[in-house]
């Protein structure tokens, strides 16, 4: 009698090296909103000192001693204690993101753990930063860097959703993830950081009240000049990388990449007529200084988000794989 030999068993071959693991769509989700809500903390604390409501609560992190404050409620109370609410709020939802990152980390992106956690970290540092502005009665330094870690928290988030998005994508189209030129992600950058440098030197000098000195009384406005000065070569970076996409500076196409880089050049477009209106206005119209600095917070993230669609696409370990028997 002849035997038959068992077929051997063999494994499934496992994906190619290129194969991209989408995230879950419900972490984009969540980080989009994060953008939103961060995007409108940062205008309420313009707001909140615009109105000179930094300390229209005295305490911290109650507010005259209680959560709602009823019977002392105005706008400048309003302000402050919404301004607190805010921020608690996005607080609990990067705790929760963090978590969530922490316990699902073998199924999600491996930076995507390290990016949530620094975005606690900045939040957690933002909230002390915002508790001592308030118990050491606004000092400048301290209002400068409440502000400077609420926009690189705003960066984060806003990098963290494209990136987020990019690789959903890629892993539909995996040319969406050709590494793009060097020229272009170091343009991106240099717009980036001088735009960053920009609000920062803009809430160095809101936080000394610069501009309404040099206005008033002519003093301080060594301030107000390196503003001015200081948003000439931000708004040329920002403004060439619209040309610089279309040019094929960038090397292969990416979703996205123009569409950021033009509604980035609307957004300093429109920050330098309301910068100059600003003055114009000798600051007077306290809805056109929040539309500023609102502007500012909105080209950060948006310049941001184009850093994060310029990021190179990691690749995801896929599942481990049965074996397959004939």
């Amino acid at each position: 009698m002849q035997v038959v030999p068992r077929p051997i068993a063999s494994p499934v071959r496992p994906p190619a090296p290129s194969a991209i693991a989408p995230p879950p769509p419900w972490l984009a989700w969540l980080t989009g909103h994060l953008v939103v809500a961060l995007v409108a903390l940062v205008a309420i604390g313009g707001a909140t000192r615009v109105m000179e409501a930094g300390l229209a609560c005295p305490d911290w992190p109650l507010c005259y001693g209680v959560l709602l404050p009823g019977r002392q409620m105005n706008l400048q109370v309003f302000l402050e204690w919404f301004h607190r609410l805010d921020a608690f709020l996005v607080g609990l939802a990067l705790l929760v993101l963090a978590g969530t990152a922490w316990w699902q980390r073998r199924f999600l992106p491996s930076w995507f753990p390290a990016a949530a956690a620094a975005a606690l970290a900045l939040v957690a540092v933002q909230g002390g930063l915002g508790a001592l502005t308030v118990l050491q009665l606004l000092p400048a330094a301290v209002v400068t860097a409440h502000l400077a870690t609420a926009l690189l928290l705003v960066a984060l988030v806003s990098a963290t959703d494209q990136r987020l998005r990019l690789g959903q994508l890629a892993s539909a189209t995996p040319a969406a993830a050709a590494p793009l030129a060097l020229p272009w992600r170091l343009l991106v950058a240099l717009a980036f950081a001088l735009v960053l440098s920009q609000c920062v030197l803009g809430g160095l000098m809101a936080s000394r009240w610069a501009a309404q000195l040099c206005l008033q009384a002519g003093e301080g406005c060594s301030w107000l000049l390196r503003h001015r000065l200081g948003a000439w070569p931000a708004a040329l970076a920002v403004l060439s990388l619209f040309p610089a996409s279309l040019m094929g500076l960038a090397g292969p196409p990416r979703p996205g990449l123009r569409l950021l880089a033009g509604l980035a050049g609307l957004l300093v477009a429109l920050q330098l007529a309301l910068g100059i209106a600003t003055l114009r206005l000798a600051l007077t119209q306290s809805a056109v200084t929040v539309a500023h600095q609102l502007t500012a917070a909105l080209l950060i993230a948006v310049l941001a988000a184009l850093v994060g669609r310029s990021l190179p696409v990691a690749t995801s370990a896929a599942p481990p794989q049965e074996m397959a028997h004939g």
